[in-house]
């Protein structure tokens, strides 16, 4: 039998973290449902930011499971910490991941400084994600069971003393079978919808988010290659690396498509080239990492990996150099398409997740 543990759940309103619950209430933990209130759609951002749902939600779980429920307020620490990070981000061009983010600062930062100054040993979620004791008393983690499921890339940025305080009761568990066990308990949120918005501010479009907070910067769309202009867009903060559509710019007569293969600070330019193999910028061998994290030891030697360039990517092969300064050197056996300035690199040996960086 497990030991007996205090844990602070992270109930969001969905059947996830509603089966954590169930799973860790099961195994007889004394349990308290905490919902993280991080945005209330307080400034009218357009979109569906369904907190008051979630809320009512995340409380009918914790009452049909027989537990203590609260709302948490982290509304400050989040717009500090996950929203100015995405705004400034995007002003500068880059494209930012506030889901990797918010792990590491929000769940398994501040909300876990909360659990432990309220008596919590650790924190659970629903992610699919597996934690396992090493001989040497450090934790591992590993992907999650259902790969089509997993949610270890969203955890990169993690050290070890977090992961220490993380539980994932769900990781073992096909979505399938996580449903079935819902649906048996009753549970409100058995049959609930997965969210795609961003981390809990909801199924906002980004680039309503951006058009609210972020002043336009137009400038000219250029063709890559020959440096002719044909068209206008109106900010960089509007496109990423390997975007199709929405770029304002129509296909040729032969019906190929641009797309944007990079972005120039200086003027302001988009850059964008057909969407072939060969387009200019579009495809890296090499790219460069910083901001390291590292759950165990950090590599400080060249090591063969895989690593999963973005999220739902499958894992690929790689050689990683360390570098000065919390850097590294990446050289990917097949050339990687759109790999986005402030998007996360996340490394693994084998199913083992090691760490993560982000795109220079």
């Amino acid at each position: 039998m497990p030991v007996r543990e205090k844990i602070l759940v992270a109930l969001s309103g969905g059947v996830d973290s509603s089966v954590a619950a169930l799973l860790l209430k099961q195994q007889g933990h004394e349990l308290v449902g905490a919902y993280m209130k991080n945005w209330i759609n307080e400034d009218n951002v357009i979109g569906h930011c369904p907190w008051q749902q979630d809320i009512e939600d995340a409380r009918r779980v914790a009452e049909q499971i027989g537990i203590e429920f609260r709302v948490v307020n982290l509304m400050q620490e989040y717009r500090e910490r996950i929203v100015q990070y995405l705004l400034d981000g995007y002003a500068r061009g880059l494209t930012p991941n506030p889901d990797v983010m918010c792990n590491r600062e929000i769940k398994f930062g501040v909300l876990r400084a909360w659990a432990r100054d309220h008596g919590f040993t650790a924190v659970a979620t629903g992610h699919y994600a597996r934690r396992e004791l090493r001989s040497d008393g450090t934790y591992a983690l590993f992907e999650g069971a259902d790969k089509n499921k997993d949610q270890s890339y969203f955890l990169a940025l993690l050290d070890q003393s977090q992961l220490r305080d993380a539980r994932f009761p769900v990781g073992h568990l096909p979505k399938p079978e996580l449903r079935r066990l819902a649906r048996e308990a009753g549970l409100v949120t058995a049959d609930k919808k997965d969210s795609q918005g961003i981390c809990f501010i909801g199924e906002v479009k980004m680039s309503d988010f951006l058009r609210a907070y972020v002043p336009d910067a137009p400038g000219p769309i250029i063709r890559a290659g020959d440096g002719r202009e044909i068209g206008q867009h109106h900010g960089l903060h509007y496109y990423t690396l390997g975007q199709r559509k929405g770029i304002g710019v129509p296909s040729n007569t032969d019906g190929e498509a641009y797309v944007v293969v990079g972005k120039r600070a200086d003027d302001r330019a988009l850059l964008v080239a057909f969407d072939h193999p060969n387009a200019p910028g579009l495809f890296q061998r090499e790219v460069r990492v910083h901001s390291l994290s590292w759950i165990g030891e950090s590599m400080a030697a060249t090591a063969d990996l895989t690593g999963r360039v973005r999220y739902r990517d499958p894992r690929v092969s790689l050689t990683f150099v360390p570098e000065a300064g919390n850097t590294g050197h990446v050289v990917f056996s097949e050339p990687q398409r759109a790999l986005a300035s402030g998007q996360i690199l996340a490394l693994y040996e084998g199913q083992r997740l090691v760490g993560g960086g982000v795109y220079v």
